[in-house]
């Protein structure tokens, strides 16, 4: 085994790991959420909080698992390793891309009402 190969697998345990931990904190968190509606309050802006803060570390955790795969694939070369490697890049690529255009979306409606709120509280 070479020394990249070694490296591959380090940052492909990486990303698994960053994905796991964001997996554990949001669950956490929503199962406090989850107290809070049955004391019957509204928790539909935290949820989506959660739901794209878990999105943000599963983004993060692709892009490692994306790297992995690049180096992987230069210590074996061969034209079935690339064709993978393609489509294995092309298919994160695209869910990286809706999640983050999903996390902006949710960002400047979280924004918009945030400068609803100030303007309301200035009036």
């Amino acid at each position: 085994m070479t020394l990249l190969h070694y490296i591959s697998v380090g940052i492909g345990f990486a990303g698994v790991a960053i994905i796991v931990w964001g997996v554990i904190l949001m669950l956490f968190r929503l199962i406090r959420l989850e107290f809070t509606r049955i004391r019957k309050k509204s928790i539909f802006q935290e949820r989506e909080t959660i739901r794209h803060q878990l999105g943000s570390y599963l983004l993060l955790g692709l892009e490692f698992l994306i790297a992995a795969d690049i180096i992987n694939t230069i210590t074996h070369p061969t034209l079935n390793e690339m064709a993978v490697l393609g489509s294995i890049v092309v298919i994160r690529s695209v869910i990286s891309y809706f999640l983050d255009k999903e996390r902006a979306e949710f960002d400047s409606r979280t924004e918009e009402k945030a400068s609803e709120t100030k303007d309301t509280v200035a009036v």
